[in-house]
Order: C-alpha cells, then structure tokens, then sequence
C-alpha cells in the first residue's frame, strides 16, 4: 500500500486488509481482517482504546458488519455508502426479486446489519453518503433502523455527489473522527445492549452470552450498573450469559454484597475480587433464572461460540476436506461426490483465494483431528471416517436409505450434506459433502453471498448441481441448541 488513500489521521496507523476476495470481508475475509489487526497489535504499539472501523463502498458494507458484529471493539465506526443488507439492496440495485426458503431468509441475519442497530449504542457512528449515490441506500436502510430503536443516526451527506466522498463531508467527518479518538473506547460502559441472531456473534465489552433459546431468532440482553452494587438485566430469547470485567475494570464496591436482578428476579452474585476483577456466570433452570453456569449431562452437546452452525461456519477456521480412498454404494452419489469436492476446491481458490488443503480418509491422524474442521466427502462405505461416526449423527445413512426422524430418502439418488460437533474431537466440527454454501449465481454481486443451506440437507441428485443449489434440497432445517433434529 503506497498511496494516502482517502484518510491518514496524524500519529495513526492505517491498516488496510484485503479480505480475500469482492466478498465485503465476509467469512474467511471476516477472519483475515481480526487476524491483520490482532498481527498490527502484535508488532506496533496500539492503543487498544482508540482503533475505529472506516470503509466505503464494499468497504463501507463491510465497516457496518464489523461495527453491529464487534461494536465494543472500535471507538468508532465510519461507514460510507456498500450495502447494509441483503434484500433491499439487490432489489435496488440488481431490480432482483428474492423467493428465499424460510432458512435463506434466517440465514441472512448472519450478515444483514438492520436487526443489530442496537448494538451500535456502544459504537459511536459517523455515516457518509453521497447526495446523488445510489448506494445511499445502505445507510438509509441504517438510519431507519437506529431509529426504531431510539438513536438518531449522524449521517453527513456529500452535497450533489455520486460514488465518492466530498472534500467538504471530508473535513466533517475527520473532525467528529478526531474528537471521537481523543475520548476513546469505554471499557466498562454503565449500560449494556447486546443483540445477536448467533452465539457467532455474543460478546458485548463484560456481558456474553452462552446460550440462546432458538438459534437465528433475536435474542437481547440489556445490562445496566446502578448505585448500590446493584445489576439490572433484561433477556430475550437467552438461556445462560456471563459477566467479565478484567482485573482493575470492576466499579462495584468488593466489600458489599452484589445484586443482580435478572428479569426481576433478584439474586445474590459474588463480590469482585481483591484485583477488582468481578466474573459471575447465570443460566435459567425451567422458568427461573439461577446464579452459576449451566450444567448438562457428561457428553451432552449443547451450541455454544465458534460451535453452532451452519455449514459455512466451519470454513472460519483451519478445514481439510477429506476425500474418500473408496467407491460410494451408489454410483450417482459416487459421481456427485467426485463433482462436488472438484467444485468446493476449485471455487475456494477463485472466493478464497487458498489452496485448500486435501487429505485422504486414511490419512488422518490425530494431530488433524485435534487441530482442524473435517469436511468428509463420501458415504460411510466409500470414506472410512464416515463410517467411523456415522452411527453418532442425528442423520442416519445406510446403503439403502438416509433417515432424518420419521422421514425417509433413497440412498441410490438422494446424498446428506450437514455440519456437527466431530464425534471424534466435538471441539471441532465435522462437515459431510459440502464446501461453502454460496455458489456460482451469488458472485455477480457480493450482497448475494451469504449462506443458502443451514446446519443439514438432503440433495436429490436426479436434479444437477447449479449455480445456486448442489441438486435439489428436498429438505433442510437447523439442529436445536443441543445437536438434535427439531
């Protein structure tokens, strides 16, 4: 990076990541983008409290996800025309009129920004558009949003101005910029609003939350620290959250008794500590909200951060795909099989900009499945780790027949594509036949690509792979909060 590009603030470093691909940093260009930051902290000397999040146009996109998703990180947020959602923005732009399947739609709350506007209560915003920019829209979509929820949005607009940023708006947006960064980021902010769709997305500065009633619905949490050592906290859709504050951070008094009332049930919580760290952890038994974590049976999965779905969340992190060294039972799921691991190493070089790494069924060991996400191509006669847990999946495969509950699929024309805990190491995932879920159709414009299957599928194979779907999904849902089939 060699020019000055757009804004270089006096003793800043200006990182500029890539984010793998014209995907606005979504996915494994999301993980870049932590992993480029995290590396800057490494080697320079950061101040933790004044890093913002800035962008325009894919850019801009990409700062309201990192501002809803991450808003506790940033002092600020500088987000200039992209796209801050899926449907309205490509029914402006692409004149495209969505059919989504009820999971589609779910599934866009993955990225859409609207439903998180909440969230920016904690992240200070400063939004740019050009007067006569179509991609206004993205912030306008926003406004409108965090005005529902009682923020009235700055949004400086560039007089007469297409697709770029008025030297005048510049001058404007730099000095509310400046005046952010001298204050800086509340660490331990009084009041709390933490809205997520995912446990992907569960942090809010010292409140998580560990565990949602219904995945992909809105679940809320709003903490507030009033006097008298006394916590305030309302829930929705949330069945265990945790409170953190680091050592030094905790503005309780460590001598008196800590109450925390939970959807006005009062309860006792422990004192901070001498360092004045404070941790205590919450979760609901029945109707009623106890103190402690939750507890579950020895081996009981349960979603949780980093391991709740779906297919896609698996190439957030180090994956191999596994091919198999047999022959499947039937030979149409051999030749899909064959086809569909071809396109997801073809197409993660041309989205992803990787060579992703391929492994033989007999070939891995211990080390890959303590250290990677398993993505198994095959059946359980054609791959032998298939076969090895195909008796542990809620989805049952023989020769003859895929059983998912009380429903039944022909085995000879009809293949399972999932994600779930790894049997054989449950802090990782396992993936059968599926690479990323966003196909050919979606690279025409990067509001498209964003996940098209939930945590399982059954194909029909008589339908061909396409440019949107693998064959035809004859059936899909999300697992529950422990791993089962709803």
């Amino acid at each position: 990076q060699r020019s000055r590009v757009q804004y270089t603030p006096a003793d800043t470093i200006v990182l500029h990541p890539y984010g793998r691909y014209s995907n606005a940093f979504k996915f494994a260009g999301e993980i870049d983008v932590l992993e480029a930051l995290e590396s800057t902290k490494q080697n320079y000397r950061i101040d933790e409290d004044r890093v913002s999040v800035r962008g325009f146009s894919m850019g801009g996109a990409a700062c309201w996800q990192f501002a809803v998703h991450y808003a506790d990180r940033w002092f600020a947020a500088n987000p200039g025309a992209g796209f801050s959602e899926t449907p309205l923005f490509l029914k402006v732009f692409q004149e495209e009129k969505l059919k989504p399947t009820w999971y589609e739609e779910k599934l866009w709350q993955l990225y859409d920004c609207p439903g998180y506007a909440l969230n920016l209560f904690q992240c200070p915003t400063v939004a740019y558009s050009g007067e006569i920019d179509r991609q206004k829209q993205a912030a306008d979509v926003m406004e409108q949003a965090l005005k529902k929820v009682g923020i009235d949005m700055v949004h400086i607009i560039g007089p007469d101005t297409a697709h770029k940023i008025h030297p005048d708006s510049k001058v404007i947006i730099e000095e509310k910029m400046d005046s952010l960064a001298r204050v800086g980021r509340q660490r331990v902010p009084a009041t709390i609003h933490l809205v997520a769709y995912t446990l992907k997305y569960n942090r809010m500065a010292w409140v998580t939350l560990d565990a949602m009633e219904e995945e992909w619905t809105q679940a809320q949490i709003d903490a507030r620290l009033l006097s008298g050592n006394r916590v305030d906290v309302k829930t929705e859709n949330v069945t265990a959250f945790s409170f953190k504050m680091a050592a030094g951070e905790s503005p309780l008094d460590m001598t008196q008794p800590v109450t925390v009332q939970v959807d006005g049930r009062k309860l006792e919580a422990p004192r901070p500590l001498s360092d004045r760290s404070w941790e205590v952890s919450f979760h609901k038994s029945g109707d009623s909200w106890q103190v402690g974590p939750a507890t579950y049976e020895p081996g009981q999965l349960v979603k949780k951060h980093n391991l709740q779905g779906p297919i896609d969340d698996a190439f957030m992190d180090s994956f191999i795909f596994v091919s198999p060294s047999g022959t499947c039972a039937s030979p149409t799921v051999d030749k899909w099989v064959q086809s569909e691991l071809e396109h997801a190493i073809v197409h993660w070089r041309q989205q992803f900009r990787g060579d992703a790494r391929v492994m033989k069924d007999a070939e891995i060991t211990d080390k890959e499945i303590a250290s990677s996400n398993l993505v198994l191509w095959g059946d359980p006669q054609s791959n032998q780790l298939i076969k090895k847990i195909a008796d542990q999946l809620p989805i049952q495969w023989t020769a003859d027949a895929i059983t998912v509950g009380d429903k039944q699929y022909p085995a000879d024309h009809c293949a399972p594509v999932l994600i779930f805990p790894n049997p054989l190491n449950p802090e990782k995932y396992v993936v059968i036949n599926s690479g990323f879920t966003y196909r050919e159709y979606a690279y025409l414009n990067n509001a498209r690509q964003v996940p098209m299957l939930p945590d399982w599928a059954i194909i029909d194979l008589r339908t061909p792979a396409g440019s949107q779907y693998p064959g035809k999904v004859v059936d899909a849902n999300f697992f529950d909060e422990f791993w089962r089939l709803k």
